[in-house]
């Protein structure tokens, strides 16, 4: 079974735009990287970015004047950046905070064949390329993961102790559950977010429609409840897999989640119920089916944990997040549902064509 799903995942995972909705061109007087057909603007910058998989992504960073926190965007399945960029502007504007989204490898203009071990490595190189160029500390970035996006994101954040936070839009809980109502977690499953989420140590926000047919609202309301530190979560009434953007809630709740997540780090730890203590080293994940801990309260009624009976044991390495980089991990390839899209409110008719596409593959 394994096998079989592997290589149906391999096929319906990524469905990169074909042909890409944009083309990079250097500006002739300033050698600046642009992407064609948007005009150049003074705030955003492109980028080609090396990952440690040999490949190269494109990404693009958006810089707002008042900004205290960066948002590192990875989007779903089946939209690149020149379908999503419109998007980042706006967010941008309204959220008061940079933005920085890429190409997964083998999407638009970025290098090599998509693949779930890819996907982790091209956000490492996006997370790596905003502490080294654009001085940005774990602390202010917060992670935005998009459908098959949040597996990346997952991935990222439970290996960042100190994260600002986390927003997990339309997510899986892993990619053989979309396929199947499996209970358990198998070998040979990608995207095993369902395990990941029990290591973020971030405020986590969940949005979800419940008209999703594409990956079911359970999804995100199973993640939600395993999550250490929950903020009030979304659910959008009749929402379906991509159109939550045109929601007056989206971008209402959004605003209202910034706003608390950006009080001082001191006053978020002095409320924040945490589970585990801090560390740099990856914890060992557990098993869902094994976890006899209740869920967490909401981000804004939660109590102060009383101090543990005895001392906890911290790690005497810390490792550096360099070399949690270098950890191996097993990767399967993805599957998805084919869909249509629909694009933003500020886009064009040419918009994204599917944020995200998967289809259901049922066992007879």
């Amino acid at each position: 079974m394994g096998g079989v799903t592997s290589s149906i995942a391999a096929k319906l995972a990524f469905c990169p735009p074909s042909p890409s909705s944009y083309r990079l061109v250097s500006d002739e007087v300033t050698g600046l990287l642009l992407m064609n057909p948007f005009p150049h603007r003074e705030n955003v910058e492109v980028l080609k970015l090396p990952t440690r998989k040999g490949t190269e992504i494109v990404a693009v960073h958006v810089r707002h004047p008042m900004a205290t926190s960066t948002l590192l965007y990875s989007h779903g399945n089946a939209a690149d950046l020149g379908q999503m960029y419109e998007l980042f502007i706006e967010l941008s504007i309204h959220l008061k905070v940079n933005l920085m989204g890429y190409d997964y490898s083998g999407y638009g203009q970025s290098t090599g064949k998509p693949s779930e071990s890819h996907t982790y490595s091209d956000i490492e190189a996006a997370y790596k390329c905003l502490e080294e160029s654009y001085g940005a500390k774990q602390e202010d970035v917060i992670l935005y993961g998009q459908s098959v996006g949040s597996g990346p994101t997952l991935d990222l954040a439970a290996r960042l102790p100190q994260l600002r936070a986390a927003v997990l839009h339309s997510p899986i809980l892993s990619g053989l559950r979309v396929m199947y109502p499996v209970k358990k977690t198998y070998w040979f499953d990608i995207y095993k977010n369902i395990d990941k989420i029990t290591l973020v140590n971030c405020p986590v926000l969940v949005i979800h429609g419940t008209s999703d047919e594409v990956v079911d609202c359970s999804h995100g309301k199973q993640l939600w409840e395993l999550s250490k530190e929950k903020y009030e979560p979304l659910w959008l009434e009749g929402g379906s897999h991509c159109d939550l953007e045109h929601y007056p809630e989206y971008i209402k709740h959004l605003k209202k989640f910034m706003t608390a997540v950006e009080r001082p780090l001191s006053s978020r730890e002095s409320t924040c119920h945490s589970e585990n203590q801090s560390s740099d080293v990856e914890m060992p994940r557990q098993s869902v089916d094994r976890r006899e801990k209740p869920p967490r309260q909401s981000v804004d009624r939660r109590e102060k944990e009383k101090p543990p009976k005895g001392p906890s044991k911290k790690s005497k390495l810390r490792l550096t997040f360099e070399q949690h980089l270098d950890r191996s991990r097993r990767s399967v390839d993805l599957h998805d549902k084919s869909r249509k899209s629909v694009g933003h409110n500020h886009q064009t008719e040419r918009g994204r064509k599917s944020v995200d596409r998967m289809d259901r593959v049922r066992s007879e």
